[in-house]
C-alpha cells in the first residue's frame, strides 16, 4: 500500500495494493498489523451507509469519545470532506476534500479532531468507514454543511439532508469547549 499525507496534518491518503485481471480485482481493505505499522490506530467498529445522488451527510464529530475514521467507497462516487476543528492546529477551520469512488480503491484516514461529511455524486453510493471508538449518540455533534465561514465548495446546490443535519449550528455558534484543544 502507498500512503501520502494530505494538506491537513494527520490525514492520510491510502492506496491499497490492487490486484486486477480480466476477471476483476482484489485488494485488502484493512490488514491490522500493516495499518498499525503505518500509524493508523486500532479500529473497533465498522459502518456502511448507502446514499442516493445529492445526499449530503455531515459535518459530524463526536466529543468526547472522538473517532478516528478509515473511509472508502465500495460502490459509486462521493465527495468526501474533512474540516480541522482542533483549536490549536495551524490549519484550524481549514477543509480538505477528495473524490472517492469504486473505480480506484483510495482510502482516507481521518484522525480525531476533524468534522467529517460527504455528498453522493453517483446515482447511489456505498460508503464504508472503520472507527477507532464506538458510536456514542449522546456525544455526537455537527457543523452546518454550508457554514459561511468555512466556505466549503460542495459540488451540489440543493443537497438531500437529514432533519438533524439541517439544524446543526455554524462553527462560530458552537461552544469552543466542545471542540478539540
Amino acid at each position: 500500500m502507498n500512503i501520502t499525507e494530505a494538506p491537513l496534518q494527520g490525514i492520510l491518503i491510502i492506496q491499497p495494493r490492487l490486484f486486477s485481471d480480466d476477471r476483476g480485482f482484489f485488494y485488502e481493505s484493512h490488514q491490522q498489523n500493516r495499518y498499525l505499522n503505518a500509524g493508523i490506530p486500532l479500529m473497533v467498529q465498522d459502518n456502511i451507509s448507502r446514499s442516493k445522488k445529492d445526499t449530503l451527510r455531515g459535518l459530524h464529530f463526536q466529543m468526547p469519545h472522538s473517532q478516528g475514521k478509515l473511509v472508502w467507497v465500495i460502490r459509486g462516487k462521493v465527495w468526501d470532506v474533512m474540516v480541522d476543528i482542533r483549536r490549536s492546529s495551524p490549519t484550524y477551520k481549514k477543509w480538505f476534500a477528495l473524490t472517492l469512488s469504486d473505480e480506484t480503491p483510495t482510502q482516507i484516514y481521518i484522525p480525531p479532531g476533524f468534522a467529517h461529511g460527504f455528498c453522493t455524486l453517483s446515482d447511489e453510493a456505498d460508503f464504508c468507514y472503520k472507527c477507532t471508538d464506538y458510536y456514542s449518540p449522546q456525544t455526537e455533534h455537527g457543523i452546518i454543511w454550508n457554514d459561511p465561514e468555512l466556505k466549503i465548495e460542495w459540488p451540489v446546490d440543493n443537497p438531500i439532508l437529514s432533519p438533524k443535519d439541517k439544524l446543526y449550528p455554524t462553527l462560530k455558534e458552537i461552544n469552543h469547549a466542545k471542540l478539540f484543544a
